[in-house]
This record gives C-alpha cells, sequence and structure tokens, in this order.
C-alpha cells in the first residue's frame, strides 16, 4: 500500500448529504460532490492487511478488487483504478450509488475503527471514468455467430448482456416496460439514482452492438415458441417481482398500494410521463403508513416526503434491532443492527413489533388502520412465531397505505409456465452450476434464479451466467438443434 499508516493519520470521511430542507424540494441526487483529494486520503486508510475480507464473497460478491483501486486512488492513477474496477464489475456506478456495501462491514479496519469508505470511492472512480471520457464502446473481435436472448433489462440481464456481447455473440435483450432498466429504472428513486446513470451506460452498450426492444413481454405479447426457435441460448433475468402481499381485511380499497406502483409511478412522472390523474397514487397534505422496515420501506419514505406528506410513519413486524451490531453476526458478516437511512432523517415515526389486521374505510376509500403489538417467539420446534400482545390493539387514521413487504418469488404465469423450468423449494429458478435450467439451452440469473437480493448478487450472477452461455454454445450445443433434447429432468 502506498501510506501504510494510513489508517492510523486519517479518519473516515464520506459524502455528505444535501440539507433536508433543500433535497426533499426536488428528485436530484442526495449527497454533494466529493474532492480528488479527499477520496485520495480516504484510499490510504486502506490496510495492507494479508487477507482483504472486503472482496470475499462475505464482503464482495462480484469479487471486486478492492485494496487495488483504493491504492491506485491514492497514488492519483485514476485510470488505472477504472481498469481495475472494471475488471470484475460491469456497472460500478449502480453499485456504488445503491449497494449497501458489505464489504465495508467485513473490513479489516473496522474490527477497531471506521471502515474504509470504500463505496463513495468506487462511485467517484466511475464517474470520474465517465466525465473524463475514458469508458467507450468495446465491440467484440470476432463474431460467433450465436444468437442469445436475454429476458429482462435489470442489473442481472444488462450485466449478462455485456458480457456475452463481449463474448463475441449477438445479444437481443427483450424489456416488458417501455424503458430499458428493470428496477433500476421504475424502482429506485431519481434522489437515490438519477436515471441519466443508466442512460450513458446503455449509450455504450448500444455502440457495443447489444439490441434492446422494450414493451416485450414472453410469454405475454411474444410467444415462447418464438424465442425456442429464434435464439441459440435464453438467459432469463426477469427478477423477483411477485410482491409479498397483505391477506387482511379492507386491503381492497382504494389508497392501500404494493409499494412498486407508488416508486414506479413516481419516476415515470420524474420521466416526463403523464400520468391519468385518476390513477395518481399522492402522499400530498396526507397521513401515509408504510408496512415494511427495508429499503423499499425507506424509498417509500423518501418519494413521500417529497411528493409533500403531512405526516409518514413505518411499521415492521419484527423487533427493532440492536444499535450496535449482534453477536449473532460477527465480522466479517453483514450486521443485524438498526440501520437509519437518509429518508429517515428527512423524518418519520418508526415502529416496531406491528402486525396490521385490518383496514378500514368510507366511500370504498381507506381512512383507518387496525394493528396489535406482537412478540417473536420460538416454539418447540423451533419455528418462529409472532404472538399477539394481549391489550395492545391501537387504530390510526390513515389517507395512504404502501405495502413494502419484499417480494417472494418471480412471477410464474406466462413465460416460466411456458418453458415449464423446474423450481427449487423457495420457488425461485433452479439452475445447475453453469447456471442452466432444466431446459437444456435456457439459463437464469439475478432475483428470477436467487430471489430478492442485492444488485451486487445481480451483476455477479449475470455474469456467472454469461460465462455458462458461452461454454454452452462454444461446445456446439444450441436450442436450435432441433433433435437436441430440450428437457433434464
Amino acid at each position: 500500500m502506498g501510506d501504510v499508516k494510513g489508517f492510523l493519520k486519517y479518519k473516515r470521511e464520506g459524502p455528505k448529504r444535501r440539507a433536508v430542507r433543500e433535497r426533499i424540494k426536488d428528485w436530484k441526487e442526495i449527497y454533494q460532490p466529493i474532492s480528488d483529494e479527499t477520496l485520495q486520503v480516504q484510499g490510504a486508510r486502506c490496510m495492507d492487511c494479508g487477507v482483504p475480507f472486503c472482496q470475499g464473497t462475505t464482503g464482495c460478491p462480484v469479487q471486486n478488487m478492492i485494496p487495488d483501486w483504493n491504492d491506485l486512488v491514492y497514488r492519483g492513477r485514476w485510470r488505472d483504478a477504472l481498469r481495475m474496477l472494471h475488471s470484475t464489475n460491469n456497472f460500478p456506478e449502480f453499485t456504488g450509488r445503491l449497494c449497501p456495501a458489505p464489504c465495508e462491514s467485513a473490513c479489516v479496519l473496522g474490527i477497531i475503527d471506521d471502515p474504509v469508505s470504500i463505496r463513495v470511492i468506487e462511485w467517484n472512480i466511475i464517474d470520474k471514468g465517465f466525465n473524463e471520457g475514458w469508458i467507450v464502446p468495446i465491440p467484440p473481435e470476432q463474431e460467433s455467430g450465436k444468437r442469445v436472448a436475454v429476458i429482462g433489462s435489470g442489473p442481472a440481464g444488462l450485466a449478462a448482456a455485456q458480457q456475452l456481447r463481449r463474448f463475441g455473440h449477438s445479444v437481443t435483450v427483450l424489456e416488458k416496460e417501455d424503458r430499458i432498466g428493470g428496477l433500476l429504472r421504475y424502482g429506485i428513486p431519481d434522489f437515490k439514482m438519477e436515471k441519466r446513470v443508466i442512460d450513458r451506460r446503455l449509450e455504450q452498450m448500444i455502440a457495443e452492438g447489444i439490441d434492446f426492444k422494450t414493451n416485450v413481454e414472453v410469454g405475454g405479447n411474444l410467444p415462447t415458441e418464438w424465442l425456442l426457435q429464434e435464439f441459440d441460448a435464453i438467459c432469463l433475468s426477469g427478477g423477483a417481482m411477485q410482491a409479498r402481499e397483505l391477506p387482511v381485511p379492507g386491503r381492497e380499497l382504494s389508497g392501500v398500494h404494493l409499494a412498486m406502483e407508488f416508486l414506479s409511478q413516481q419516476n415515470r412522472i420524474n420521466a416526463g410521463d403523464r400520468i391519468d390523474p385518476a390513477k395518481r397514487i399522492s402522499a400530498k397534505g396526507k397521513r401515509v403508513v408504510i408496512i415494511g422496515g427495508g429499503d423499499t420501506g425507506s424509498d417509500c419514505l423518501g418519494t413521500s416526503h417529497r411528493q409533500g406528506a403531512k405526516e409518514v410513519y413505518q411499521f415492521e413486524l419484527l423487533p427493532q434491532p440492536p444499535e450496535h451490531r449482534a453477536s449473532s453476526t460477527p465480522w466479517p458478516l453483514w450486521p443485524m443492527m438498526l440501520r437509519t437511512s437518509h429518508a429517515h432523517e428527512e423524518g418519520c415515526k418508526r415502529d416496531w413489533s406491528v402486525s396490521t389486521k385490518r383496514f378500514s374505510g368510507e366511500n370504498g376509500k381507506v381512512r383507518k388502520l387496525s394493528a396489535v403489538r406482537v412478540e417473536m417467539k420460538t416454539d418447540g420446534s423451533g419455528r418462529t412465531q409472532f404472538v399477539e400482545t394481549p391489550g395492545s390493539e391501537f387504530e390510526l387514521p390513515v389517507d395512504l397505505v404502501l405495502l413494502a413487504m419484499g417480494f417472494v418469488g418471480p412471477v410464474k404465469n406466462g413465460l416460466l409456465s411456458d418453458l415449464k423450468v423446474r423450481l427449487d423449494a423457495r420457488g425461485n429458478v433452479a439452475v445447475d452450476p453453469n447456471q442452466m435450467t432444466s431446459v437444456d439451452g435456457v439459463f437464469a440469473a439475478g432475483d428470477m434464479k436467487r430471489g430478492a437480493s442485492l444488485i451486487v448478487w445481480a451483476i455477479r450472477e449475470g455474469r456467472d451466467a454469461a460465462k455458462g452461455i458461452d461454454q454452452y454454445l462454444r461446445s456446439g450445443r444450441s436450442l436450435r438443434v432441433k433433435d437436441q433434447p430440450r428437457g433434464k429432468g
């Protein structure tokens, strides 16, 4: 390392958020710029720790070579740092902004001090690369003559597509929405990542020869059988889009919505789309309750503030986590602990161990939430149960309820049922070690295969699927070989 005593001399410094009163008035990213000099000092804090847990699978699923590019930033060798960063990660601009940074939780320095500011260094390397014009199309040197369809344009699909194209294959990305990006486009609020960040990367990928087609739903307006006839291999990367529901009385009332309905609509408005006023979901002047305490709930919270909510509550079924790392998740594991996001900083009444029992309303619109406090207990067989606390029932007047309780897996109707791919015990698409499904020539990556997870896992799995597809095609196999058996049981 360039400065072996850097971790002793310098304190952690990350990006500063714009003032709350300023940022809730717009949809721009929340962080202020940070200077190259500050980032170089932060790079100097990276230790010569021998075993860099930050880049192992516990810390970084894409296995970013973090100590190497930290050192290069410290030395001012930004272009070399960019090359090193891109060697393992197709889209550091996405992970740097959106990943919760398990690498920092696994940082060796974090045992005794604040960990290295890995995430902010990462996204500033890539942003500098774009600003300096260093990121250019990298078309393949040779064409393989093979055609691959990638279904879904989230981070897994985009990573698979770019890798496959660079292997020399013809790649077509099919997206059911009207714009490319999947949840990056319509699930992530602009204040966390402005959509110009996606668009500048798409410009590179289009120039590399990747064909993007929108408004195409395979198994819907495009027959699945057509893909099997037209392409040599298929990559399923459609995400885990089946939201977890809340089957309680009153769920059908107007004003009770899934989080993604709320978030995606606002992103469309920000992109310039016109929304029918009768279908507009707005928190303006309303008392809002968000059910679910994860990242999606936080996104709903920040969006509600920017829409002008009167008051916002966030309820979580689980008990409140400890303020510091729990003993059940020791270093270098991702710690179980209380997390306060930028959206919580903007204002919120948070509550834990709350189970919603019903909604009630007037004239078909939600007006009241009824809930009870619960205690998490383990029965004799080791199963966790939530037991209601007697006498803890309460009611709350509400105008808008947002269900942000996560996702239960991929949508089964349509594409997956047409292909008849085998599912695992959790209802996700099952694959072999090469990421191929039970249907020969059909591969899967990301949340569709893994279940709802981190963006960094999606990129890793997209790269792994691309590698598996490349090996499959170079072995001479293809979906278009008619006498080849399609199923493996």
